[in-house]
């Protein structure tokens, strides 16, 4: 799942700054095939672009000998319990959560069944109507209500027009959109539209190139010795039918920036410096993009030791302690020798009497290198969510802690071993023993992971959850 939303988010801003560079420089330049190279190469690479990892200054990927606490790297958003159950706030956001997944599902599915239902509308067209098929373009008779288009190797005319002044103009521009292939741009577009419906620069992506499809078939046409005069009358008297979206209309609705175009002056050769400094900017962004830059980290491990001299009360089954001369152990010496119960101290200075829990952890060979970011994270069965939600149902609120008021936000590291399972578990910043106790317990029965890679590798890498315990 994260991999996923990493993708679209990577590549929605890269359509987005592409986009941009085109429309600032590029844009209103006659070099038509240039441009389209540069459109097509923008769509290409924002397909590529969560694949595409260069490292400038580091070959190898940064690691610790160890875990500490580092709450700061890979820290997924905290798992809220409640005293009295589990947490609305995790339901809620998993709710939240989950009407976003449909909402975008239901927008790719969306424009999934537009597309396949107009390459049906396409095939109807073929099969109900009339083919004649001249050298490698089959031309398609269809009726006055759509104005010409083309498709692949065919061209959809109305039979009528061909007695009319400019058809042979029209016939020429739909022809070059065959010559020149514009159609599988168009499916392109169409299939990255699936994936990226909710970007708005993926609609004025998909504009500028049809933009430029248009331009490209009036050039070919008008240096074909046809006077622009005569086809910017062709294209105002022009009837605008029906249009299929995924094929290339004559009278596509750019009519006015067409026109504005074939009036324009060529581009001179110094209008050239303005694309290169679009490509120049472009290649810095591809670089931004792709090459991950060597980090340097120094981590200092701090160890306080507190020592607390106490005076113990005893009432019933509950203990309770207040600092004054001697310290714990003696006091855990009196419950030593076996015993199921052992007493430990919050941050408090309280000091309960918990029932002690056999926990094995487990850990990983010494000798493999521990990752913080690797090509490829781990993945928990069914997402981020799916590991708050187990959290959420698998934890239990100590009875101890809820009994003495205790609450806060506890943060367990561990390692995703190169083998999905859960290793190394510590409690990297504790509220109170039971607390911490509860939360190692949990996340040392998470089920296995799908393990993060490194260059193809499977490799063990370091996660923070935090659980934040709250008392109603």
């Amino acid at each position: 799942m994260n991999s996923a939303v990493n993708f679209l988010i990577e590549s929605g801003v890269s359509l987005a700054l592409l986009s941009l560079i085109y429309i600032l420089f590029l844009r209103k330049e006659t070099f038509f095939r240039l441009n389209r190279i540069f459109l097509l190469i923008s769509v290409t690479f924002s397909i590529l672009l969560p694949f595409l990892k260069f490292r400038v200054y580091n070959p190898q990927p940064v690691l610790l000998a160890e875990i500490t606490v580092t709450p700061y790297r890979n820290l997924m958003e905290a798992v809220t319990i409640y005293g009295r159950g589990f947490s609305g706030t995790v339901e809620q956001s998993i709710s939240s959560s989950k009407i976003i997944i449909l909402v975008y599902l239901a927008g790719l599915l969306f424009f999934l069944g537009r597309f396949v239902f107009r390459l049906i509308q396409i095939l109807i067209l073929i099969r109900k109507n009339q083919v004649e098929k001249i050298g490698l373009v089959k031309f398609v008779s269809i009726d006055k209500y759509f104005s010409p288009f083309s498709f692949l190797s065919y061209v959809f005319i109305n039979p009528e027009k061909r007695g009319e002044k400019g058809y042979e103009k029209m016939l020429a521009h739909e022809m070059e959109h065959i010559k020149q292939s514009h159609t599988f741009d168009v499916i392109i577009l169409e299939i990255m539209t699936f994936f990226q419906w909710f970007n708005p620069f993926m609609w004025i992506l998909k504009r500028v190139i049809r933009e430029n499809h248009e331009f490209l078939a009036d050039q070919a046409v008008l240096n074909s010795g046809v006077s622009p005069a005569q086809y910017k009358q062709l294209l105002l008297n022009q009837f605008v039918g029906g249009q299929l979206v995924i094929a290339n209309n004559f009278n596509y609705s750019l009519i006015k920036s067409r026109i504005k175009m074939i009036s324009k002056i060529k581009s001179s050769k110094l209008a050239i410096t303005k694309v290169v400094f679009g490509i120049l900017i472009a290649a810095a962004l591809v670089i931004a993009f792709a090459c991950e830059q060597k980090e340097s980290i120094e981590v200092e491990q701090t160890v306080e030791e507190q020592s607390m001299e106490m005076k113990l009360t005893l009432l019933d089954e509950k203990i309770k302690i207040e600092a004054t001369s001697e310290g714990l152990e003696k006091l855990k010496s009196i419950f030593s020798g076996g015993s199921d119960f052992e007493i430990v101290n919050d941050s408090f200075g309280n000091v309960l009497l918990v029932k002690k829990e056999i926990v094995t952890i487990k850990k990983l060979d010494s000798e493999d290198p521990i990752f913080f970011i690797v090509e490829d994270m781990p993945e928990f069965p069914g997402g981020e969510l799916a590991l708050r939600k187990y959290i959420a149902s698998a934890i239990k609120y100590p009875k101890v802690a809820q009994e003495n008021g205790v609450q806060g936000k506890v943060y367990v590291t561990f390692v995703v071993s190169k083998d999905g399972t859960v290793a190394n578990c510590k409690i990297a910043r504790g509220v109170n023993p039971s607390l911490d106790k509860e939360a190692l317990r949990v996340v040392n029965g998470l089920p296995k992971w799908k393990p993060g890679k490194q260059r193809g590798q499977a490799v063990n890498v370091s996660y923070t959850v935090p659980i934040n315990f709250v008392l109603q």
